[in-house]
């Protein structure tokens, strides 16, 4: 009896070597044989699924991205305070490298980033008009009482924006985990006044 294969599930396997070369050496790293190497199958396997480097890399992230919206939803379901608080609190602690897979998640949107500089059409698709995190959080910011002259699409912008900086500085070391979580429980304490 033939083996039978799966090929969705083995495009997600060659884009998890993208994300670790991607994550330790960066986007210029990846070539469609390191990519064969890391992933432990042919060259030539890589090639048939992926065609070019640039749908390998286009592919990859937005496994990477449908992988990051799956955990969020099931930390989310998970959780106990289904508060529009606790759940604003749970999508920003998405952006920060809290643990591994967390962690690997943003030092490979870092790399994509630095590499949007020198490749247009990589900039085209990784910095894309759609802002799901921002619209999901204005929605969510929209269904409560928030303090005077605060602007719903504005704070989900500067939240995004913030936490993803943080998260950069942990990794760094600039911060510890600790101290940008209690920034955003500071943070969200004064929004959520009400």
């Amino acid at each position: 009896m033939a083996h039978r294969v799966d090929h969705e599930q083995r495009r997600r396997e060659i884009a998890t070597a993208v994300w670790r070369i991607a994550a330790e050496r960066g986007l210029d790293s990846v070539s469609m044989r390191e990519v064969a190497a890391e992933a432990g199958v042919s060259l030539r396997l890589v090639q048939y699924y992926f065609e070019t480097k640039h749908n390998l890399l286009v592919l990859s992230l937005r496994y990477l991205h449908e992988r990051g919206e799956q955990r969020t939803q099931a930390r989310i379901a998970a959780q106990v305070d289904q508060s529009v608080r606790g759940v604003v609190r749970t999508l920003l602690t998405e952006l920060l490298p809290l643990d591994a897979e967390r962690e690997l998640s943003l030092r490979v949107h870092r790399a994509y980033f630095s590499r949007t500089h020198s490749d247009p059409a990589l900039a085209k698709v990784f910095l894309q008009a759609e802002t799901p995190i921002e619209d999901l959080l204005t929605s969510l910011l929209r269904r409560t009482v928030l303090p005077p002259g605060v602007q719903p699409r504005q704070e989900a912008n500067l939240l995004v924006a913030g936490f993803t900086g943080l998260g950069l500085d942990v990794l760094h070391g600039r911060f510890t985990p600790g101290e940008v979580l209690a920034t955003l429980d500071y943070h969200l304490g004064r929004l959520f006044q009400a």
